[in-house]
């Protein structure tokens, strides 16, 4: 096939779909090569390819959202920085900064020019969150940035194919993990190689010298899908309030979604202002998971590429909670980040009703943790993790919400078995919380229980950052809310939702993650659906009685 000639529209479809395929391995790389346990136990990465404007053609299914589409943007920034006529075979860049990368110093951004035949085609980039980067550890502590951790610039990685060695020593001297944190490092650099070398391969296949009729096929075709969409909806503005926990007051997320001939917009005016510790979104950060959650509703089936995130835009003012200026502390932006999808499902609502869930959990119920260990090669030696854990997911319109997974997010949750081979901790309880799903005719999903305790005579830091405390998922046309979480400790007292606390050996933690909020009326529940529940120990006997109106039938003498 020459490049002279315009490629056909089947030719394009197929090289369409190897590109996802070819990110998709790329994303496959970074799990399998991962040190930290929540890129390779639990997917938070993210992996696309870009054009040469800085466009993402596709992404992986497995990745992130919040990593996903601000990597999307992120690109752009390292082409302000790294011209396309400086690049040359064999460099990569890197940086973690929060503004032009995923909103917080824990995640990598790598980006690796693509090269055929000594010709710049493409531009890989990937993301993963990396366990410790120094600083005052992975919490909502911090009243700066500086604060957080290791602060990497727009830098190379590697320099025509030769490490950057002096970066490289600077990362290392500046984590607790410094193994894991290099490992995790030249991983996301492989993953990007290894994706190169399938576009490649690809492109030779196909006999094309650039990706720019397929760039603009992918990007015209999805953005005419989404329009085609957004076209079937009612044009006008609706308004949704949510109010979180906060760190240590209330914040309040106001949102106005606008539908028009050109898109979505949705904006955040009247939102809480910054707060003084980590809790603060970027704006990248804002917009990954308000456009995330427009798309749930609006384009499912639609690729996620530049084009198909066109239509659909986002504002904050700056200096609100959503658009954190430099140098606000954003470690834990995810706690608030992960809520917008909610936000912007409840302007929604009002408008395709039939299509949107309740609220749910929403934000990650991660258990970070960190502690000392006696008897390493050099005396004390030290753990950290994040233990990722989710609660429920809201009822949705014909269907109940998913218990213990994490939405928007999309992780998996850790397994006790790797917690407890990377930690010194011990799981005495992990099961489903019974009634914690919101009632309803369809029920929100269920939250979990967790039981940990130190398996040696030495205490472990918690470094909380957690929410749906004071203000759980609230329930819809009549479904009853979401129950709470809770923290504590075994004996009864009860342990902030934020900030650094101290476990002391002997001691349990008690988990206990939030459930997601119910629709409809309890009492027109399917009555066989009632009975399983109950007899699957989801709800108690007294909700069932109470809540639902059911008694189940009397068992034979």
């Amino acid at each position: 096939m020459s490049q002279s000639n315009s490629v056909g529209l089947i030719d394009l479809q197929i090289m369409w779909n190897r590109l996802i395929a070819v990110v998709e391995e790329q994303a496959q790389t970074l799990m399998r090569t991962a040190f930290s346990p929540i890129v390779r136990e639990c997917g938070d990465l993210s992996a696309g390819v870009f054009d040469l404007q800085g466009r993402m053609l596709a992404q992986a299914v497995t990745g992130t959202p919040g990593h996903v589409n601000s990597m999307a943007e992120s690109v752009k920034h390292f082409l302000r920085y790294f011209p396309i006529e400086t690049m040359k075979p064999g460099d990569a860049y890197i940086t973690n900064d929060p503004w032009m990368g995923t909103g917080h110093l824990n995640d990598f951004v790598i980006t690796t020019p693509c090269f055929r035949n000594g010709k710049l085609v493409a531009l890989f980039s990937c993301t993963s969150h990396l366990m410790d980067i120094g600083g005052i550890g992975f919490g909502p502590d911090a009243t700066d940035v500086f604060m957080e951790g290791l602060y990497i610039p727009m830098l190379k990685l590697f320099d025509q194919g030769k490490t950057n060695e002096t970066l490289m020593a600077m990362i290392r001297a500046n984590t607790r993990q410094p193994v894991d944190t290099e490992g995790d490092v030249y991983s996301l650099a492989a993953c990007n190689d290894v994706g190169a070398r399938r576009l490649v391969e690809m492109m030779d296949e196909f006999e094309i010298d650039s990706l720019d009729q397929l760039g603009d096929h992918v990007i015209a075709r999805s953005r005419e899908a989404v329009l085609a969409e957004i076209a079937k909806l009612p044009k006008g503005t609706w308004h949704n309030s949510m109010t979180v926990d906060g760190y240590d007051e209330p914040v309040t997320l106001e949102a106005t979604l606008t539908i028009s001939d050109t898109g979505i917009h949705v904006d955040y005016s009247g939102t809480t202002g910054v707060s003084r510790r980590g809790i603060n979104v970027p704006h990248a950060y804002t917009t990954a998971y308000t456009v995330f959650g427009l798309g749930c509703v609006v384009s499912t089936h639609i690729p996620n590429n530049a084009g198909s995130l066109e239509p659909l835009t986002v504002s904050a003012p700056e200096g609100c909670i959503l658009n954190a200026p430099k140098p606000t502390a954003v470690a834990s932006r995810h706690v608030i980040g992960q809520m917008l999808p909610d936000v912007t499902f409840g302007c929604l609502r009002q408008v395709v009703p039939d299509r949107v869930p309740a609220e749910g959990t929403s934000c990650l119920w991660n258990i970070n943790v960190r502690g000392r260990v006696k008897g390493g090669e050099g005396g004390n030696y030290g753990f950290g993790m994040a233990i990722t854990s989710n609660g429920g997911t809201g009822a949705r319109p014909d269907k109940d919400g998913l218990s213990a997974t994490a939405y928007p997010s999309g992780v998996r949750g850790t397994p006790v078995e790797i917690a407890e081979t990377q930690t010194p901790l011990i799981f005495w309880r992990k099961e489903f919380r019974p009634d914690s799903g919101g009632a309803g005719r369809t029920r929100g999903g269920l939250g979990q229980i967790m039981e940990i305790e130190s398996g040696i005579d030495e205490p472990f830091d918690l470094l909380a950052a957690f929410d749906r405390i004071d203000y759980p998922a609230r329930g819809r046309d009549g479904g009853g809310d979401g129950e709470a979480g809770v923290v504590a400790l075994k004996s009864g007292q009860p342990l902030k939702g934020k900030g650094f606390q101290l476990i002391p050996p002997g001691e349990r933690l008690m988990v206990l993650t939030p459930g997601g909020a119910g629709i409809g009326v309890p009492r027109d529940r399917d009555r066989t659906q009632v009975a399983n529940d109950l007899a699957d120990g989801l709800i108690t006997s007294e909700t069932a009685e109470k809540i639902y109106e059911f008694k189940p039938p009397q068992a034979a003498e």
